[in-house]
C-alpha cells in the first residue's frame, strides 16, 4: 500500500488499479471511499472483504455526472430536479436500476434499486472520469468503524489492504451524503447526512417520507450499529463520570481533567460535521472506555450528527 498525494499522475495511477481489478482508497467531500470498478464483481467482492462488510448491504455507485447515472438507473422527474440541485454534491439517490445496467448485483446486494452519486471533490471526479466506469465505493475502514475523514485514517484502519491511497487532505464535509430514495411512489429519507433534510424538502416542495425498518438495507448507513469507536458512547450528557472523555459541543463545555475535544466552541454545525469522526478517533486512542457526548441540536446537519452518535452508541452487532 502506498500513500500519494493526489495529483494528475497519482489520480491516473490509481484509474490504472481500478481498471486492473484493484482497490483504491481516494477523498470525497464527505468521507474517504474505498473504490472498485463497479461493473467487475470480483473487485467488489474485495471490496466487502477487506472492510470486513456484510454483502446484505449495498454499496453507492459513483458516477462522473448526471448523463452517467442515467446510463444506469430509471430516471424520474424527481430525480432530475434533486440532481440538477445538488450535483455534484453529498446527496445519494436511490432508484430502479436500468435493465442492461453493467454494475454488478453485489454492488445493490441483490435488490432490483442502485444508490447512486455525483461527488464534488476534485479528486474523486478527476479518478472517474480518468476511469471511465461507475465506482462502488464505500467509506474506507473496517466495518461499523468511524469513518475515514483523512488518507492517515484510512491507513490505520485498513492497512496495506488497498492498493493505493489518494491523500486529499482532510475532508471538507466530514459526514456521509445523504441518502433519498426516489423508487417508490413517495420520496423517502433512508439516511440524513451533509445536506439537511429541509433543504431537499424545499426543492420537492413536500416533506420526505420516513423509511420503514427493515432487516434488508437498501441503502449503506441504515444498520442500528455503526460508525462507533472502541469506547462506548453515552449521549446528551449533562455531568461527566470518572475515567470519561468528554466530546463537547458550544462555549458551555463541561468541566473535565480528562480527555475533551469540542466539535465547535462557536455552536457551528458545519464545523462540528466535519470534526465529527476525527474527534471520535482522537478520543478513542486516548485510552478512555467512555465518551459523554454533550446535546447536540437537532436540527439542520444535527439531525445527521445525531444519527451517527446514536448508531455509535447502539449495541454492538446489531
Amino acid at each position: 500500500m502506498a500513500i500519494e498525494p493526489a495529483t494528475q499522475s497519482s489520480i491516473q495511477l490509481a484509474a490504472k488499479v481500478l481498471a486492473g481489478g484493484g482497490v483504491a482508497a481516494f477523498p470525497t467531500e464527505t468521507v474517504y471511499g474505498l473504490g472498485a470498478d463497479a461493473t467487475n464483481a470480483q473487485a467488489v467482492l474485495r471490496v466487502y472483504e477487506m472492510k470486513g462488510r456484510p454483502r446484505f448491504n449495498p454499496l453507492i455507485a459513483h458516477v462522473a455526472n448526471r448523463e452517467a447515472a442515467e446510463a444506469h438507473a430509471e430516471f424520474n422527474e424527481v430525480a432530475r430536479k434533486l440532481a440538477d440541485a445538488f450535483w455534484p454534491g453529498p446527496l445519494t439517490i436511490v432508484l430502479e436500476k436500468r435493465p442492461g445496467s453493467g454494475i454488478c448485483d453485489l454492488v445493490s446486494a441483490g435488490l432490483d434499486t442502485i444508490a447512486l452519486r455525483v461527488p464534488a471533490n476534485e479528486t474523486a471526479r478527476g479518478l472517474l472520469l480518468a476511469a471511465g466506469c461507475p465506482v462502488a465505493a464505500p467509506s474506507a475502514n473496517r466495518a461499523g468503524h468511524v469513518s475515514p475523514t483523512t488518507a492517515a485514517h484510512v491507513a490505520a484502519d485498513l492497512g496495506d489492504a488497498p492498493a493505493l491511497i489518494l491523500d486529499g487532505g482532510h475532508t471538507t464535509v466530514g459526514l456521509e451524503s445523504t441518502v433519498v430514495d426516489l423508487s417508490g411512489p413517495e420520496p423517502l429519507l433512508l439516511r440524513p447526512g451533509a445536506i439537511p433534510r429541509e433543504e431537499i424538502e424545499d426543492v420537492l416542495g413536500k416533506k420526505l417520507g420516513e423509511a420503514a425498518i427493515s432487516n434488508q438495507p437498501s441503502s449503506p448507513g441504515q444498520l442500528a450499529s455503526h460508525y462507533a469507536p472502541r469506547a462506548r458512547l453515552r449521549l446528551e450528557a449533562t455531568s461527566i463520570e470518572p475515567g470519561e472523555a468528554l466530546l463537547a459541543f458550544g462555549n458551555t463545555a463541561l468541566s473535565t481533567d480528562g480527555p475533551m475535544v469540542n466539535l465547535s466552541p462557536e455552536g457551528d454545525l458545519r464545523e462540528a460535521a466535519m470534526r465529527l469522526f476525527s474527534a471520535l478517533r482522537e478520543l478513542d486512542t486516548s485510552g478512555c472506555e467512555s465518551i459523554a457526548v454533550m446535546p447536540i441540536p437537532d436540527d439542520g446537519l444535527g439531525e445527521a450528527i445525531n444519527d451517527r452518535l446514536r448508531r455509535a452508541a447502539a449495541p454492538r452487532g446489531c
